[in-house]
């Protein structure tokens, strides 16, 4: 479990790591700082949507049914015309990330159907995933760090559906340099990728909203209480990356079908050993069930 001498350990810059829980949300999912969402959605849409004003909405979802456990968002957040943004910041890679993705688009779709025996039509509003992965997928073109998709004719190419879409930005594949950066999404995703690791706002990042971002983002302006949380954000991003990391290894030294089995195992022990995570996010991380997860904590808890 994570202990006030691991968190001193925790590795700090200037700059907060948009990479974490604490910095994410500190950036992105804040009212008073909604000009900044709302301008990197627009870098992101460059044109094909404008969007003026959003309503926060809260992060935590009912599923669509009463057996469901409730789903719970990095961030979401609706338009002014009634459009839902879904966005999710995702450090490691999941199994069934995509699935995941398409889950949670479709509950906001679900959701807007009327309760009761009211009369509806099925009109539905836009929903949008957008997902800021700091992994490569493995279906998509590695040069590319943008991705677009939604439904479409699969013989004409043409949208068949234009109220679901899907976006994806692979920070991995993300590998231009400062002074090659011309669209104010380069300049978003250069900031994003790079913060943690500046120690001044780059000479290209001169406009109003980036020194706005980069103020926020001091570590030098953060409370107390926030300083600590966000220490803790770190050390979490830091447990993550060894625990897979070694648990990738380790599969890597086994057969292909007996490795992977045992890869999600070492994954998962050592999450339960190494942080103090609930099920639901172990699970996630692991690509695993929570039941399969549970079944490991049952064991360890008979080993003691």
């Amino acid at each position: 479990m994570a202990t006030m001498k691991n968190l001193s350990m925790a590795p700090i810059g200037r700059y907060i790591d948009p990479l974490t829980d604490f910095g994410f949300k500190r950036i992105f999912g804040s009212e008073p700082h909604k000009d900044l969402l709302i301008a990197f959605l627009n870098a992101l849409f460059n044109g094909r949507k404008v969007i003026r004003d959003l309503v926060y909405n809260p992060q935590e979802s009912d599923g669509p049914a009463k057996h469901y456990r409730k789903t719970i968002f990095d961030l979401t957040c609706k338009g002014m015309e009634g459009e839902t943004f879904i966005i999710e910041m995702q450090r490691a890679d999941q199994r069934f990330f995509t699935d995941r993705a398409i889950f949670y688009a479709a509950s906001k779709l679900y959701a807007q159907g009327p309760k009761g025996n009211k009369h509806w039509s099925f009109e539905l509003k836009e929903v949008y995933f957008i997902g800021l992965i700091d992994f490569k997928v493995n279906h998509t073109r590695p040069e590319k760090y943008l991705h677009y998709a939604r439904l479409v004719d699969e013989e004409t190419g043409e949208a068949f559906y234009k109220k679901l879409e899907f976006i994806f930005l692979e920070l991995p594949n993300f590998n231009l340099e400062e002074e090659t950066l011309k669209t104010d999404l380069e300049y978003w995703m250069y900031a994003l990728k790079n913060m943690a690791k500046l120690e001044k706002i780059p000479v290209t990042l001169c406009q109003k909203t980036f020194q706005q971002l980069f103020k926020i983002a001091e570590v030098a302006n953060l409370k107390k209480e926030e300083y600590m949380l966000y220490q803790k954000a770190v050390l979490d991003k830091w447990t993550e990356y060894s625990v897979l990391k070694t648990a990738e290894e380790k599969g890597l030294e086994m057969g292909l079908e007996k490795g992977a089995e045992q890869k999600s195992y070492e994954v998962v022990y050592n999450l339960l050993s190494a942080t103090d995570f609930d099920i639901a996010k172990i699970a996630a991380l692991a690509g695993v069930t929570e039941p399969f997860v549970k079944k490991i904590k049952a064991s360890l808890k008979e080993k003691k």
